[in-house]
């Protein structure tokens, strides 16, 4: 079993979960985006920290699967014109260039519902207090306490000046939280121990503000073909970022240095020579 098998798999169970849940008349729509591309990030964190606690990551599958559509329908309704307002995603046109804003809505909010109907049918066929703890951090991470108490901070950040504080409240919520819900469930699906899952938490927090950072840093001296979309989306929305505020080169350290520790994290756990290790190995060097 590789990385390229796991990633594979889950391309696979993202179409035929759809097939299985989704209206045929809102297939096409959703497919769209949820095809799009991407790096699957979630959805492998999800199931490698599984694989790295119990050694099948197939149990955390249902998770990453739900996962992997709670953050594409984020990102639908990113693109709308009342939010960021973008005509292009991984190198496509967005959900409501391609289709319109009602389609794009109605699919972001279709597949909002369809993770947890998912998450729900697994807790019904599978009923266990695990999985119910990790359905509940995965339905946390995404509401108002999480990734749209993000969006919102975001949105109300727009021509203001932030400080540290405030920055990365908005990198906790709008991205972290997701991130950390992504791999505190595969742990709790893997078995891991209370000391482990509150290890788990904190190297996931630095991961999600790292990859914000690394986001913003791209951003400015990314390549278009690589990330899909214009450079310089941030500014041109008005957009606070750790960039606009440290300037690029503290970015790069800080993004290095939360690196590290993630790393360091995994290390505490006595999970180096696991696939997860390897797997965030690679990705800090990531250029989209």
């Amino acid at each position: 079993m590789s990385l390229e098998d796991i990633l594979i798999y889950i391309e696979k169970q993202l179409d035929t979960y759809l097939e299985q849940y989704c209206d045929k008349n809102m297939q096409e729509a959703i497919a769209y985006s949820l095809k799009a591309g991407g790096k699957r990030f979630r959805p492998m964190l999800c199931a490698l920290t599984c694989e790295a606690f119990s050694s099948n990551y197939k149990k955390a599958i249902p998770f990453s699967v739900a996962i992997e559509y709670i953050h594409t329908y984020s990102l639908i309704h990113d693109d709308l014109p009342s939010m960021d307002n973008d005509d292009f995603r991984r190198g496509k046109l967005t959900s409501h260039k391609k289709f319109d804003e009602a389609t794009a809505i109605l699919a972001g909010d279709g597949l909002l519902n369809l993770a947890f109907e998912i998450l729900i049918d697994n807790l019904r066929k599978n009923f266990s207090k695990d999985i119910l703890e990790a359905s509940y951090e995965v339905a946390k991470a995404s509401g108002t306490r999480g990734m749209i108490r993000g969006q919102i901070l975001d949105i109300k950040a727009e021509n203001k000046n932030l400080n540290d504080k405030e920055i990365l409240d908005i990198y906790e919520n709008k991205t972290g939280k997701l991130i950390i819900a992504s791999m505190k469930s595969g742990a709790i699906l893997g078995g891991a121990n209370e000391k482990e899952l509150d290890i788990i938490t904190k190297l996931a927090y630095n991961l999600g503000v790292a990859f914000q950072i690394k986001d913003d840093i791209l951003d400015i001296i990314g390549d278009e073909e690589k990330i899909g979309k214009p450079l310089n989306s941030d500014i041109k929305n008005n957009k606070a970022t750790y960039v606009s505020i440290y300037g690029l080169e503290e970015a790069k350290k800080q993004y290095n240095k939360l690196s590290r520790e993630v790393l360091d994290g995994l290390k505490n756990l006595g999970v180096e020579n696991k696939l997860i290790y390897q797997y965030l190995e690679k990705l800090i060097n990531r250029e989209s």
